[in-house]
């Protein structure tokens, strides 16, 4: 990934530059303007040295708040045998018992981060599988990476266990979890399904989160079937227990296929209960509604984030699972993202705030420190060889120019080769 040209060192001007006019202060659809960086952060200060952009895109740098960083890229050695969901869940957990070394995952999660930080991503959450033994693993490294990573991406990292891995009274192993992800200052995940004593288990989740100050993010109704529902229990036990930190329910999907009333009803229950949020296009179009024989799908997975927007209810896209049993392919590129979900969603012919999307409300949702374009703030921005959305989505946009800091990234994705011998 050559950039096509350079930036000066010190004090510069990009004139004629056309960014989103949701992240510029515009009711317009794109705006064209000037950026002045000084010293590696936006500037109010005008400089002398002016370059003419001529009406090319820029956006800020991304923000991914739904990964996998522990699985990711293990697919060449436990690949889906089927692409069901069923098929994923038992593949990750034959290869999380033979080979998630700290070794293993560390490899695994930087190599994803480089992909990551090369395509323009700035500031990251991932769940990290927590099932016992291995969330001492994981969480170990998920620190050292962290800490290895702090000037280039932000990091998060949410526990993952099933919600029958939290008994109905708080006590047992979950407990033990909750106390790992505190002292790394991590955030209280769980997989929600229908359960008899859901609520009993939520309100024990909630409790442990309330104890720790700890924030909330769900997977949640990852499903074709209507009469999954857990997303409305959430809600109503948030109601229930008064809990006061940020709750971010992932997927979603069965909300789509289930009686308009119902969905209407359950959503309503979101908007008030203040949940946020994030639906992950790719992997859902690659899980949902996938049938044995020669059945093609019939509905595309994604949640009803339309109507959800209409509520005021923040919404957010991200990446999930890359090169792994849930998800086949993907690098952690949010151009690709972003692209696809607009296709998969039909973000188009809709609110031109959707681009706020993969950047500042996944942010929001997630507290990251981040304001783009702001005077004062890093110069962090992708360019792009496009002057208009048309030609944005048009192409993947593989040329496209990362800059941190004020200056070009001289990075790329790494080789596959890379990963060679944990492939063995």
């Amino acid at each position: 990934m050559q950039p096509p040209f350079s930036l000066p060192a010190g004090h510069f001007t990009l004139d004629n530059i056309v960014l989103p006019g949701p992240l510029a202060d515009s009711p317009d659809d794109l705006v064209t303007t000037s950026l002045t960086v000084k010293e590696g952060r936006f500037s109010h200060q005008p400089a002398d040295t002016r370059i003419d952009m001529k009406g090319r895109m820029a956006l800020p740098a991304f923000v991914d708040m739904h990964t996998h960083l522990d699985k990711g890229h293990i697919w060449p050695r436990k690949p889906n045998p089927d692409g069901t969901f069923d098929g994923a869940l038992s593949s990750v957990a034959v290869d999380r018992e033979a080979n998630w070394s700290a070794e293993d995952v560390r490899t695994r999660m930087t190599f994803a981060l480089e992909a990551a930080h090369a395509h323009g991503s700035r500031a990251i959450r991932t769940h990290l599988d927590s099932i016992p033994p291995q969330d001492e693993i994981s969480w170990a490294v998920f620190e050292e990476v962290r800490d290895d990573w702090k000037d280039r991406i932000d990091l998060q990292a949410v526990c993952l266990v099933g919600a029958d891995g939290i008994e109905a009274n708080g006590e047992g192993r979950y407990r033990k979890t909750a106390d790992i992800v505190a002292r790394a200052g991590g955030v209280l995940g769980l997989v929600t399904y229908p359960l008899p004593d859901l609520e009993q288990r939520l309100e024990a989740f909630f409790h442990l989160a309330t104890e720790r100050e700890l924030d909330a993010d769900f997977h949640v109704d990852e499903t074709g079937d209507p009469s999954v529902a857990t997303l409305r229990t959430i809600a109503e036990t948030v109601l229930k227990t008064g809990y006061s930190g940020k709750v971010v329910c992932g997927h979603c999907c069965s909300l789509a296929v289930q009686e308009e009333t119902d969905a209407d009803r359950t959503m309503d229950l979101v908007a008030e209960a203040g949940l946020t949020i994030v639906s992950l296009p790719l992997c859902n179009l690659y899980l949902q509604d996938r049938q044995q024989g020669h059945r093609t799908p019939r509905w595309r997975g994604v949640t009803l984030v339309h109507e959800m927007n209409a509520r005021g209810i923040p919404v957010a896209f991200a990446s999930d699972n890359t090169r792994d049993p849930f998800y086949a392919y993907g690098d952690l590129d949010m151009v690709e993202v972003m692209r696809e979900a607009t296709r998969i969603a039909h973000l188009d012919h809709s609110s031109n705030d959707w681009v706020k999307a993969f950047t500042t409300t996944p942010a929001m949702m997630c507290n990251f420190d981040y304001t783009p374009f702001v005077p004062g703030t890093p110069a962090d921005l992708i360019l792009f060889n496009a002057r208009s959305w048309n030609e944005f989505f048009a192409r993947p946009q593989s040329d496209r120019t990362v800059i941190r800091d004020g200056k070009v990234l001289d990075a790329a994705p790494p080789d596959y080769a890379v990963l060679d011998a944990l492939m063995e």
